[in-house]
């Protein structure tokens, strides 16, 4: 029998950031605390730019932001927000969805799996994601399982599990 497998990936439906980032600027529209602010939150090529006339209205504005990810099922792992900056009167924050498991973030999930893992399961890194496979369909849940309890500072999800 050949060997099971799955891959390990970190990704983010494009689709559901844009609905998050379209209720988010609705309810900053309609929020009487954003009223007059100059508060708004858009697409800036590929970063979400947030805006307001302070410090704490823009980050309220994320804080917004971040409560329409997590209802749409999106782990704030994947955010990378900066910093408030001031830019002439308004205070803005740049932030931008990542992507893709780095090359030393999968070495790292491959050396958990290698040492805490069951034995004759095999990690290998392909690209920006990293497959996972051995004989038994067991180990492979514990694996899951085994990382599933770790806190990574990045998402991940487990895909095409044969």
């Amino acid at each position: 029998m050949a060997d099971s497998s799955f891959d390990i990936v970190s990704k983010v439906e494009r689709q559901e950031v844009d609905n998050a980032l379209n209720q988010a600027a609705k309810e900053i529209s309609q929020r009487y605390d954003f009223k007059g602010v100059g508060a708004s939150i858009a697409w800036s090529a590929e970063k979400i730019l947030m805006e307001a006339n302070s410090e704490e209205r823009v980050k309220a504005v994320l804080d917004v932001f971040q409560s329409k990810l997590v209802k749409r099922g999106i782990s704030l792992k994947a955010l990378d927000a900066g910093e408030p900056q001031l830019s002439g009167k308004e205070y803005k924050i740049f932030a931008s969805i990542e992507e893709g498991i780095s090359q030393d973030n999968a070495k790292k999930v491959a050396k958990i799996i290698r040492d805490e893992g069951p034995k004759g399961v095999k990690a290998q890194v392909q690209g920006d994601e990293l497959r996972v496979s051995s004989k038994s369909r067991d180990d492979l849940q514990a694996v899951q399982a085994l990382l599933k309890g770790k806190d990574f500072d990045f998402a991940l999800q487990f895909v095409n599990y044969r």
